[in-house]
């Protein structure tokens, strides 16, 4: 018997965007294969009838659930789908220990279980289930959907490869034998200094605002959503951040390897400023490259948008064609 872990959740409205008056929400919670008891926010149609077709929703990497990807669960839930917007294992609301660890393969996980939970939900069509994964749970969703022929549609927004950036830092920056090897050192030395002090050393959030005007951009882009208009208590790119060995082993870990053989339909989308853009390019020129199944897959770069843009603006989220793509597809 697979027994889920009683989880302390917040019965209160505690997100970053509004309630809307045009769903029904509530918490939920499911497990995944490594016992570990996830928790979601649901979000119904409101004076809806019938099975639902249904997404799963994660992201980024480092975020709550009460941040954009209950906002992008919330706003496909207005428009006819049942959805969920989760926390990650060891992170937010869901179980696991020790905390703010991450794992290419139980993260992959994660969004299976949450297939497992929408498949047996009496409220959902399951043969009609998608994934949405953003900024870092892009790269992961594009894993699941390799992984698991059950996912209909995947909709990747504002996508990082967590495994590229770890080992090669950003914009390929650390591409090198050498510059791995002195992480590798890194990491391995701080890993007996955690067990020497008995806690996990915290990697550190977003930077306090007002940052630093000589900072690149995209860090002071990315302090204004943690820290300022988006801030919440749970969230690690809020607060203290990852675990520094938390994700030790995406050095080594390439989650994309098998892209080019996923069969369903995926909408990549990124914005055109952003500074993580060459994830998604390089991404869908992967996906596409010697595959049998082009035909579904679609790369959408917004103009003059950034990367925090497809977090939580809704003049620039392409929420018609999102809806429009994945009921096409779903």
């Amino acid at each position: 018997m697979m027994n889920t872990e009683k989880l302390n959740l917040t019965p209160q409205w505690d997100k970053t965007f509004e309630k809307s008056d045009k769903i029904l929400h509530s918490k939920v919670t499911f497990i995944n294969r490594y016992g570990i008891t996830l928790a979601a926010d649901m979000y119904e149609p409101k004076d809806a009838e019938g099975k639902f077709p249904a997404l799963a929703v994660s992201g980024p990497f480092g975020a709550v659930k009460e941040q954009c990807s209950g906002l992008y669960a919330q706003t496909m839930a207005e428009r006819g789908f049942l959805t969920i917007a989760f926390d990650p294992s060891y992170t937010g609301e869901s179980g696991g220990e020790p905390r703010y660890m991450a794992s290419p393969d139980i993260n992959t996980e994660d969004f299976m279980a949450a297939v497992d939970f929408l498949s047996l939900n009496e409220k959902v069509d399951s043969e009609h289930i998608g994934i949405i994964g953003i900024c870092g749970w892009g790269g992961m969703a594009l894993n699941t959907a390799a992984l698991d022929p059950r996912i209909k549609v995947t909709v990747v927004s504002t996508m990082y490869d967590m495994t590229r950036v770890n080992a090669n830092g950003y914009f390929d920056s650390e591409d090198s034998e050498e510059a791995r090897y002195e992480n590798r050192k890194t990491m391995a030395l701080q890993r007996l200094e955690d067990l020497k002090n008995g806690s996990y050393k915290r990697a550190g959030g977003c930077l306090p605002l007002p940052v630093p005007e000589d900072v690149p951009f995209f860090v002071k882009d990315y302090s204004e959503y943690y820290k300022g208009r988006a801030y919440h208590e749970r969230s690690l790119n809020s607060n203290e951040g990852w675990n520094v060995i938390g994700c030790e082993s995406f050095m080594n870990q390439p989650i994309l390897k098998y892209s080019n053989e996923i069969r369903s339909a995926v909408l990549i989308i990124h914005g055109e400023k952003a500074h993580s853009c060459y994830f998604s390019k390089d991404a869908y020129a992967n996906m596409i490259k010697d595959s049998k199944y082009t035909d579904n897959k679609e790369l959408m770069i917004i103009p003059d948008a950034v990367h925090t843009d497809l977090y939580d603006n809704l003049d620039v989220i392409p929420f018609n064609h999102i809806e429009e793509f994945v009921r096409k597809y779903v």
